[in-house]
């Protein structure tokens, strides 16, 4: 019931607005008139008092006074009040010599004296609360620091009552040593002093952050025992909070994501998207449709994905099809119908233990399903042909990684006439369906031991969505016969992630057991076969070296493979540097 909240601090403000608004008229009156009113004067009181509140009232809620918290009412809010004030008067004035008439036996003198109450009166009544809170260190709430400045830190300031902010830190050198909200902001380097002094309980990062340094100033604040680590991000001009998670502390933000290419590429084109309701499609769906396509063919296999994915899309066209890659037949009328401008092909068996005991399965969905939608993309002169391919593709040590290498070795030898076709190459996205995180989110959840393969294993990982927005500039960008190879950042120990995700979460109790690496799983994954690659205008993406393979002879290999006796000497066949790896202990 006494919980804050907009609409309340409006009333309340609102009732003791007009409270004092009444006040500074009736001391005008008896200033000006050294507190014997005449008889005269006191029958306009009442309609001035109105037309001056409303006029005040419109004013200090178009300049956003209302929306401002008690307790953070600064300088900025200040000079806000003196604003809606002089154009509140002045407004008045205005009205006052339209219609004289209203306005019988009013001594204009009291304005000004009213104008200069009303600012004392408001002024002070604002930042009442702030300067008690200040005399008395508000022991209710948890002395907090604030980690970074951004443009919203002062709208979290005004909107947030749940913290009681002490001190302030930021990496920007020109603005250490100013003030905001009358906190000294002081810099990165003093953390460790400022939670020791000042009995810091809880950390707010208001700022995006480099991985490294917000990696570096989570494990500072972990030596220190500060585990209520939150992050405020601002959305629709308000801010939300919510715990640091691991995702925060891997994610990477490419400084050099070219979004107007991405929008020249995907805008008004038909794009047709395979496996659209996994896990990469559904993103790249949703992407596709920021981006501003003109139609979106949603193609999965799935009826539940599909329906998932269908309900998330609702600024574009779509037409969804529930269809197997592997029946050439069916999807070439997909094709013949929607004639798409470009195809993005995310469908394909990931999961590498389920792939190891479905080999057949495997080979069928990702070889053949692959090879159907590119040759089916070239005979209807599709313009842009992109392949979701994976780094797991580079020496692989599994089937999976194997089919997805094959994959890429028919998209770059291909005849492909009037289509590009490149493939796009990385590791491992966070969010996704076959991700370590939520297998060990939910052991967390559930109390459990969280079960890692190897003590030494280790994989890249990105943000789906700054995986996908690449994948959408490499397309962009790409001419035909390039595999491009986003780039992961360093590679993350498995280990490490989940000692992470154990801190962040608080729990106790929960210990980390190996289980031993599972059939065709390798230590570390790598995205370049050697060390010769081209670089492209952009860091984050750079462009494998290629390799050649007579596309007759490649096609005939596939043909053997689907009908050997022998399938993982075939495909050792065909990709020389296939080293399977049965059980690695």
């Amino acid at each position: 019931m006494f919980k804050p909240t907009n609409q309340k601090r409006l009333f309340f403000f609102l009732f003791f607005d007009l409270l004092l608004f009444l006040s500074t008229l009736f001391l005008a009156y008896n200033l000006r008139f050294n507190f014997q009113i005449p008889e005269e004067f006191i029958g306009n009181f009442l309609r001035v008092y109105m037309y001056i509140s409303l006029l005040k009232i419109i004013s200090l809620y178009l300049f956003k006074i209302y929306n401002v918290s008690w307790r953070f009412f600064s300088l900025s809010e200040m000079k806000k009040i003196l604003y809606a004030h002089i154009i509140a008067y002045a407004i008045f004035v205005s009205i006052y010599y339209i219609f004289p008439s209203h306005f019988i036996a009013f001594p204009r003198s009291v304005l000004i004296i009213d104008l200069f109450l009303s600012l004392i009166f408001i002024g002070t009544f604002r930042i009442s609360k702030r300067l008690l809170l200040e005399g008395e260190n508000d022991k209710t709430l948890n002395k907090t620091l604030l980690i970074g400045v951004s443009p919203f830190t002062q709208l979290f300031f005004k909107q947030q009552n749940d913290f009681y902010i002490s001190a302030i830190v930021d990496n920007n050198k020109t603005i250490i040593g100013t003030y905001l909200s009358n906190i000294m902001i002081n810099s990165l380097t003093d953390i460790e002093k400022i939670v020791k002094d000042d009995f810091i309980q809880t950390v707010i990062i208001t700022k995006e952050l480099e991985g490294d340094i917000l990696n570096e100033i989570y494990s500072k604040l972990h030596q220190l025992n500060i585990y209520d680590i939150k992050v405020a991000t601002l959305s629709d001009t308000k801010t939300t909070i919510k715990n640091l998670s691991v995702e925060d502390l891997l994610a990477r933000h490419p400084k050099d994501l070219d979004k107007s290419l991405i929008s020249t590429f995907i805008k008004d084109k038909t794009v047709l998207i395979t496996g659209a309701g996994g896990s990469i499609g559904s993103e790249i769906s949703k992407q596709c449709e920021m981006f501003g396509a003109f139609k979106l063919i949603l193609l999965d296999h799935s009826e539940y994905n599909l329906y998932q994915i269908s309900q998330k899309i609702e600024d574009v066209e779509i037409v969804v099809v529930m269809q197997d890659v592997t029946d050439k037949d069916f999807i070439e009328k997909t094709f013949q119908k929607y004639k798409p401008d470009i195809v993005i092909h995310a469908a394909a068996y990931k999961h590498v233990p389920l792939v190891e005991e479905n080999i057949e399965e495997a080979i069928k969905n990702n070889i053949i399903g692959t090879k159907n939608i590119i040759d089916i993309s070239i005979q209807y002169e599709v313009k842009k042909f992109i392949l979701i391919s994976t780094d797991k593709a580079v020496r692989p040590t599994n089937v999976m990684g194997t089919t997805k290498r094959i994959c890429e070795l028919y998209a770059q030898n291909v005849h492909p006439q009037k289509t590009e076709i490149v493939a796009v190459r990385f590791g491992n996205v966070l969010g996704s369906s076959g991700s370590v995180i939520p297998k060990f989110k939910s052991q967390i959840e559930k109390g459990e031991d969280i079960t890692v393969t190897h003590p030494d294993i280790t994989r890249y990982f990105m943000l789906i969505e700054e995986a996908c927005e690449l994948v959408l500039q490499a397309g962009a960008i790409g001419k035909g016969g390039e595999i491009f190879i986003l780039d992961m950042g360093e590679a993350v120990k498995i280990v490490d992630l989940a000692q992470k995700m154990l801190a962040l979460s608080s729990a106790k109790n929960i210990k980390i057991k190996f289980t031993g690496l599972r059939k065709g799983e390798k230590l570390y994954e790598e995205l370049l076969i050697d060390d010769t690659d081209m670089k492209t205008a952009y860091g984050s993406i750079t462009v494998a070296k290629p390799t050649f393979y007579d596309w007759i002879c490649l096609n005939r290999d596939i043909e053997e493979l689907l009908v050997s006796s022998n399938r993982l000497e075939k495909l050792k066949e065909i990709v020389p540097e296939f080293n399977h790896q049965l059980n690695l202990k």
